[in-house]
């Protein structure tokens, strides 16, 4: 399990609740248990706003639950799924010490407004800062959705220092399903969250699918549900419930909340390029000075400590939602309006943005920035935000590597005496080769027989330069 002050530095750095950073780590986790299990991997289909933020937008909301579509009915089965999830906990403690006892899992089967079953799950754990009272993770899980375009294979976002060499994966959503299921949501229930999905989505200008195909699958989820097309005078009357609840529903998904009007003022735009008519004009970029280079990868590699990481995190949320940055630079604070991240010819990485006082452009090297604030004041961009990743990154289908794929011996089975260990590389059927840090001592497990070292913490918290380890052992 990871140190309880790696949580607690991420909770600090995001502006959230140590409770839901943790809830955070533990979902990457559970995802990893789930697309590892041999009986569901390939029926279970992710869905919902944790979707969105451990899939595609790693920048977007916390949340909170797992929402899945099953694609074999017979698989919302109390018995089976106590089984399912008896073995799930058992791999997911083996590979990072997060407790997930057998016997505070519960289930409840119940008939959905189509008559069919469907299941609520509640999945208790103890993570390194979970109280006394154990948290728990909420399952929802139908069997008789229309899923409109086929499922892809997607990497889990796990910005945590634990992830698997290999990653975690997981069958999801398309992005343009996930969208139309938004707007759906949206039409059929009107909850804070939906109102913020919807319009979050489609200022991400670059990953906007075509409106045609988003509503014709929009077209079929609500022929589904027996709703009509949402519009926005269906909405108008639920105007004041979602500014009552926007507060209540949001604040502690996000390390400062948007003023409720912004995201309300973007339906107009949304619903005319949705069906069709005419909306404002996408503004254009930065011009691309000699030998710059756009950086907008879903995860930012860049050979940069963590506190600079931290300020390049909370400068892309703060663009995402159109909110102004209190921008610590070479001894002063400057009010700023992000829009770029590029990498110049010279080799050094810069922000473009535009003063907020006087909209005057300005260039800051990321490696001079000592801190950034998001604030709760919005902008209307002057210029195209390519602050925000380009989109969806599904992965090609590949062979499973995961338990229960070798037919001599699946790791899902119930193990006998279990102590804490911290995660493997692979899941027990590759060789593991074991490196020591120098300086800290930290033991570190590769499934490559590569001894680099990147920077880490030690076991108390503190920083570790990398470099190359020490090999210790080779295990089977």
């Amino acid at each position: 399990m990871i140190d309880k002050r790696e949580l607690l530095d991420t909770a600090t750095e995001m502006s959230l609740r140590p409770d839901v950073v943790e809830k955070d780590y533990v979902l990457g986790w559970m995802l990893a248990g789930i697309s590892a299990h041999p009986k569901i991997n390939e029926t279970w289909i992710f869905k919902g706003g944790t979707c969105l933020k451990k899939c595609y937008f790693e920048t977007y909301r916390f949340s909170e639950d797992l929402d899945f579509t099953l694609t074999d009915p017979a698989q919302i089965d109390e018995d089976f799924l106590k089984e399912v999830f008896t073995e799930v906990g058992n791999w997911v403690y083996e590979q990072s010490g997060i407790e997930v006892p057998a016997d505070r899992q519960k289930f409840t089967i119940y008939k959905n407004p189509r008559g069919n079953p469907s299941c609520q799950g509640k999945i208790s754990y103890r993570g390194p800062i979970s109280p006394r009272d154990m948290p728990r993770i909420k399952l929802d899980l139908t069997a008789d959705e229309c899923l409109v375009l086929p499922p892809v294979q997607t990497p889990v976002y796990h910005p945590y220092s634990d992830i698997p060499d290999e990653g975690i994966s997981v069958s999801s959503y398309a992005y343009e399903e996930v969208f139309g299921e938004k707007v759906r949501a949206l039409g059929e229930r009107t909850r804070p969250r939906d109102l913020y999905d919807v319009i979050n989505l489609y200022r991400n200008q670059t990953a906007r699918p075509s409106p045609v195909v988003l509503l014709d699958v929009l077209k079929q989820k609500c022929d589904f549900k027996g709703i009509e097309i949402p519009s926005l005078p269906d909405l108008e009357p639920h105007q004041p419930d979602l500014t009552a609840a926007w507060e209540h529903m949001l604040a502690h998904q996000l390390p400062v909340l948007p003023p409720y009007e912004s995201f309300w003022e973007g339906l107009p735009e949304f619903f005319d390029w949705l069906n069709g008519r005419p909306s404002p004009e996408i503004p254009a970029a930065f011009a691309l000075s000699g030998g710059e280079t756009v950086l907008r990868d879903r995860r930012l590699r860049l050979p940069v400590g963590e506190q600079t990481r931290s300020i390049l995190e909370i400068i892309r949320f703060a663009a995402s939602n159109r909110m102004l940055v209190e921008l610590q630079y070479q001894g002063s604070t400057r009010l700023i309006e992000p829009y770029s991240l590029r990498r110049t010819k010279a080799g050094d990485v810069i922000l473009h943005a535009n003063r907020a006082e006087d909209g005057g452009h300005r260039s800051y090297r990321i490696d001079r920035m000592e801190g950034a604030r998001v604030t709760n004041q919005t902008f209307t961009p002057r210029y195209e935000i390519e602050l925000t990743p380009t989109g969806p990154v599904p992965i090609p289908p590949t062979p499973r590597t995961a338990v229960g794929r070798t037919p001599s011996r699946s790791p899902f089975r119930t193990p006998r005496t279990r102590t804490p260990r911290r995660q493997k590389s692979s899941f027990g059927q590759k060789p593991v080769h074991i490196f020591q840090c120098p300086i800290c001592e930290k033991k570190f497990r590769r499934s490559r027989f590569d001894g680099q070292l990147n920077p880490h913490k030690n076991k108390e918290g503190f920083a570790c330069p990398g470099r190359m380890g020490i090999f210790l052992e080779t295990k089977y």
